[in-house]
């Protein structure tokens, strides 16, 4: 397969290009509109061809998919392109900016009849596939409550656009607490959500202080540092969402979900079940689980779908991703 990238950043430098060759597939050109990034980056990987544009890498190269590895608010444009191109599709998360934006991406999809895929590696992990395996089989039971947790104690990125609002469309919802939003809502087979109550806020980025990931810019923050939420769904389940750029807590960083099952709970990460067993109860760790590369695993079934019928699931999935966003963002 003929591969493109769309933006050489770090999440193509260190996942989706080396991904891509290592499972075989011929990566044969890169965008970037600052042609010297892009060429550096073909330098590096041994890509043949670079483009300032979008457009001209879509006419000029005959691609069976493309990887869009860009600012937010560029995604849908991109997607839609690449989909009309006749390009089966990878885009990283979020989806997009809006619920809006996210149908729209899904409508494409499905005239061009092409795979649409987001990256949510969360989802690869070998112990969120164990613990989807073990859901599907019924042991933990109808899940009824869940809690998504994407919290940093300084941790807003100092590289980048993350702090910009314009092309990111959000802060610490749309980068960090949409990775554990996804992946509850993928544990819990994406449910239809009913209700939602959500806060946002600017409490601590527009105040210089330390970073643990790089210094930022206080007086050009200008996306939320916190976002808290609850959301009911039409099968009777509940989430709770708590996500923060810069939070007081103890841990550095925090990426986990929990879920309540009528048979029996889980959390993530680690990996750990609770269940009621002979008049005792037990919390239950694999004592050995094979690790894979969340990454390659996303590549390697990205590339399967698209040898296969078109895959409109995970963009189905996008837009009521983006439709709970939406009304956490509107009650700001």
């Amino acid at each position: 397969m003929k591969i493109g990238i769309i933006g050489t950043g770090g999440i193509a430098k260190t996942a989706h290009i080396p991904q891509y060759i290592a499972a075989g597939a011929d990566v044969v050109a890169v965008m970037n509109r600052t042609r010297e990034r892009g060429e550096a980056v073909a330098k590096q990987f041994g890509i043949e061809r670079v483009y300032e544009t979008v457009e001209e890498m879509l006419a000029e190269e005959t691609l069976d998919a493309v990887s869009i590895c860009t600012p937010n608010a560029l995604h849908k444009q991109q997607v839609i392109a690449a989909l009309e191109a006749g390009c089966h599709v990878l885009c990283e998360k979020p989806p997009a900016i809006s619920a809006y934006e996210a149908n729209e991406m899904l409508e494409a999809a499905r005239r061009a009849e092409r795979t649409l895929h987001y990256g949510f590696h969360y989802r690869h992990r070998s112990d969120t596939q164990l613990l989807k395996r073990m859901i599907e089989a019924g042991e933990l039971g109808h899940i009824y409550a869940a809690t998504a947790l994407a919290l940093r104690r300084r941790g807003i990125p100092g590289w980048g656009v993350f702090t910009n609002k314009e092309l990111q469309g959000g802060g610490a919802l749309l980068d960090i607490g949409v990775h554990m939003l996804d992946l509850a809502l993928y544990l819990m087979d994406y449910p239809k959500p009913v209700d939602v109550v959500g806060h946002v806020g600017q409490y601590l980025g527009t105040r210089p202080g330390v970073g643990l990931m790089g210094d930022w810019d206080a007086d050009a923050f200008s996306v939320e540092d916190t976002a808290r939420a609850m959301v009911t769904f039409d099968n009777g389940a509940s989430l709770f969402l708590d996500a923060s750029f810069m939070a007081n807590v103890d841990a550095a960083d925090t990426m986990r979900v929990e879920l309540r099952g009528t048979n029996g709970g889980a959390s993530l990460f680690p990996l750990v079940i609770h269940t009621e067993e002979h008049g005792a109860l037990f919390d239950k760790t694999p004592a050995h689980l094979a690790l894979e590369d969340p990454y390659a695993r996303q590549i390697h079934t990205f590339l399967e779908a698209c040898r296969q019928e078109p895959s409109y699931q995970q963009a189905e999935q996008a837009v009521t991703l983006h439709t709970i966003i939406d009304r956490i963002y509107a009650q700001a």
